[in-house]
């Protein structure tokens, strides 16, 4: 008879509340709730009240004052968590009440009738009142209903709705729920649902949370191996347009996989099948991963076309994966694109995809091509790639769409096609193989390179853009990499290699803080001429006739400190050529500035930039250390073996002193016009620049031997000789500045004098000639005193 009551009266609570909870309530009936699960376990006859109660959680809950919904919050989300504890009850009809209701949160229509004097809640309470227990329930409960097909997918679906909130996806990837769901995908399930919400779930947790944390969770073998599974499944027996949609999906989550070194792509042997689906079409060989599939041309298929590119574009990162690559022929299948277009479509592929599935090929292969450098080779590759940049460079009538990523600037034009075939040859020759720089030499590189390189110029003056720079950039590094060290291909680069290089130097220098990639070009250019001119006698010549001295002085006049120390470097290697000096003494930049008097002011802006003491004339301070920066002031001695350079031999490469002093030596410290005294000050510093470093390394070693031991006496004998000559070398510096100071205000003295006196008698001249005025007006205004001046006259 208890019994009986007790599912009498909880039919009058359901009846009573029928048209939603009110919110002051809801602590009362998940008791209520508890109570009902613990019948269950012993009186099935519980379970349909409970379910009935349960259903009650899917309906709006109902408050009487706006405050309602904070006062009560911490009981409602505590009441909402239970419901996933209730999960445990071993009853699948409470468990799917349970997730209708949740699925409920999200689909809230308002009751026809409401109880006097409430309101509904906010349509999103629910939810967020949700994002906390109750989703670590419900990704534990997934074991419980493991071999429940239909309750597992009723859990997922109540998993998927809560997965759009960011809060519960980062619960949900607390409790592993990414490897859990990944372990499910290939469950029994004709409907296919499961795969569905399961990747749905999985792309959500990758949007909402650390894409790092969740590939982790993914990286075992075994979730791998189901990610595979359920793809290849897909792949072969899917032919809905909604299960292409769910392939690519599961392709897109594998991209983020494989872009983790730690995932067990290999191993599981899904990227072998997604190397193969990749390359199928291309190569035309049979292989047993692909048997069953076919390409149907769709929009679908297309978008898969690209993401197996992308993903053999990141396993070429994998030194692992070099192999794999190169027994799948992913080489001979990128280099299929590697040719001119044709006609409007090729294969079912539009003109507008084939040219996006063309230029994505080609990015991909300037990532695959270094690490297959052997085959790249076998399959004269180099060739291939020169054959299509002479066909970008012809007039056939091509217009490229333009419209994908990769087809940047490519509209109506093959400058797309042609930067990434030059990319392509650039990341080849960064290997600094010299097999594939000798087999671009001998098919003639450089020459076609040099016209591809004016082209780009050329239409680089039309109209400006990053894609034009970039070219020219990357064709200029690869002129670089080929003919460094080869006297032989220096020669031939300068016959129309110079006249190419010159526009550069002459660029604006308030170009290269546009941002479009000016400074780049620039600096690929100088070391262009590094490499390509400095060491062959003929292609210097070449470029000094063409007046390209002056122009490096010219940007070094600029003073852009990115590009100081490669033109003082450049500057310094010409000046083993007689003509660079007698060009560097005729230079003259504005304001006639000489180039002694420009290096001089470079060395002063250097030494500030250090922190190296002078006084306001530019004097020596310090005569023990005159060249110490504040960094080394600050250093401490640091023992280090004979192989190791000291601070004091590195400190030379790291700033532009040696440079500059170098460049001084070639063109000698006396009879240099156009400078100052304060100039001559520095020079006396720069002249015996040598003698302070030797001095400097002297002092390195002296306080070396300091902290390991004591000398011998004759060793202390020449240490403190060195160290007292180093002394002298500064203090005999200090006094000839002393001097040259003294010489200039003695000079300025003598000066002063100079034109004191030619301002003196220009004022005496100016009195005798008012004196004569004043006689010659008072002979003509006075009668009388002419007649005396007369007389005067006769007795002369």
């Amino acid at each position: 008879d208890l019994e009986k009551e007790q599912l009498k009266t909880l039919k009058k609570v359901v009846k009573n509340f029928e048209n939603g909870l009110p919110i002051k309530n809801v602590a009362q009936i998940t008791e209520i709730l508890n109570l009902c699960a613990e019948k269950v376990n012993e009186q099935e006859a519980f379970t349909e009240p409970l379910c009935e109660l349960i259903k009650l959680f899917g309906l709006p809950f109902q408050k009487k004052k706006s405050s309602d919904e904070i006062n009560y919050s911490a009981e409602v989300a505590q009441s909402i968590a239970q419901l996933g504890y209730l999960m445990r009850v071993p009853s699948s009809q409470v468990k799917i009440q349970i997730c209708k209701s949740i699925v409920n949160f999200y689909n809230m229509e308002l009751p026809g009738k409401l109880l006097p004097g409430h309101q509904p809640t906010n349509a999103n309470y629910k939810i967020q009142m949700a994002e906390g227990g109750l989703v670590e329930a419900l990704v534990l409960s997934l074991p419980l209903v493991e071999n429940q097909l239909t309750e597992k997918l009723w859990v997922l679906k109540a998993l998927q709705h809560l997965s759009t909130s960011g809060v519960s996806c980062e619960q949900m990837v607390k409790t592993q729920a990414a490897s859990r769901l990944c372990l499910y995908l290939n469950g029994a399930d004709p409907s296919g649902q499961l795969v569905f919400r399961s990747s749905d779930i999985l792309w959500n947790l990758l949007e909402s949370t650390s894409k790092e944390e969740v590939t982790n969770q993914l990286r075992s073998l075994e979730c791998v191996h189901a990610l595979k599974e359920a793809f290849a499944a897909l792949l072969t027996r899917g032919f809905r347009h909604c299960d292409y949609q769910l392939r690519n999906d599961l392709l897109v989550i594998a991209t983020l996989l494989a872009k983790n070194p730690a995932v067990h792509m290999i191993e599981s042997g899904f990227a072998k099948l997604l190397i193969a689906l990749a390359t199928f079409t291309e190569v035309k060989l049979p292989n047993p991963f692909v048997k069953g599939f076919k390409l149907t041309y769709s929009y679908e298929d297309f978008e898969m076309k690209k993401l197996l590119f992308n993903i053999i574009g990141i396993l070429s990162k994998d030194p692992s994966a070099a192999q794999l690559l190169s027994e799948n022929h992913v080489m001979p299948a990128l280099l299929y694109y590697v040719k001119k277009n044709e006609k409007p479509g090729f294969h079912d592929w539009s003109a507008s995809q084939y040219e996006e599935l063309q230029l994505h090929a080609i990015a991909v292969l300037a990532s695959v091509a270094p690490v297959l450098v052997d085959k790249y080779l076998s399959c004269r590759a180099n060739t291939l790639l020169l054959v299509f940049l002479e066909w970008c460079l012809g007039q056939d009538p091509f217009y490229g769409q333009g419209n994908s990523f990769h087809g940047t600037d490519g509209r109506g034009n093959k400058l797309a096609q042609m930067r990434y075939s030059i990319r392509v040859l650039r990341s080849v020759v960064a290997l600094y193989d010299d097999a594939v720089s000798t087999d671009l030499y001998d098919q003639g590189a450089i020459s076609q390179l040099l016209d591809t390189l004016k082209y780009a110029a050329d239409k680089s003056k039309e109209k400006e853009g990053t894609v034009l720079l970039e070219i020219q950039a990357d064709i200029l590094f690869i002129l670089s990499v080929l003919c460094e060290n080869d006297v032989h291909r220096k020669e031939l680069f300068s016959c129309e290699g110079i006249d190419r290089l010159i526009p550069f130097f002459k660029m604006d220098p308030r170009t290269l803080y546009i941002g479009l990639g000016y400074s780049c070009v620039l600096l690929s250019a100088l070391d262009c001429l590094w490499s390509c001119v400095i060491g062959c006698s003929v292609a210097e010549d070449c470029f000094i006739e063409k007046q390209g001295i002056f122009l490096l002085l010219d940007l070094l006049a600029s003073k852009e400190q990115n590009l100081c120390n490669i033109i003082l470097g450049i500057l310094v290697e010409f000046s083993d050529n007689p003509k660079t000096t007698l060009h560097m003494r005729v230079w003259r930049g504005k304001r006639d500035q000489t180039a002694a008097n420009l290096l001089i002011q470079l060395w002063r802006q250097e030494e500030l930039d250090l922190g190296v003491k002078r006084d306001q004339h530019g004097k020596i301070i310090d005569t023990k250390r005159p060249l110490a920066t504040s960094f080394q002031k600050q250093q401490k001695v640091i023992p280090v073996p004979a192989s190791c350079p000291s601070f004091a031999i590195m400190e030379i490469s790291e700033n532009i002193r040696a440079k500059i002093y170098s460049l001084f030596c070639k063109l000698g410290f006396e009879n240099l016009p156009g400078l100052s005294a304060k100039d001559f000050v520095t020079l006396a510093i720069i002249q015996r620049y040598l003698d302070f470093k030797i001095g400097e390394v002297w002092s390195e070693i002296r306080k070396e031997l300091k902290e390991e031991f004591r000398p011998v006496t004759p060793d202390m004998t020449i240490l403190k000789f060195t160290s007292e000559a180093s002394e002298t070398t500064g203090e005999s510096v200090a006094v000839l500045q002393n001097e040259i100071l003294e010489r200039q205000h003695h000079d300025k003295i003598q000066e002063e004098k100079k034109i004191y006196k030619e301002i003196k008698d220009a004022h005496i001249q100016r009195e005798v000639i008012k004196e004569s005025w004043e006689n010659f007006l008072t002979r003509t205004s006075n009668y009388e005193a002419l007649k005396v001046r007369n007389l005067m006259e006769q007795k002369i």
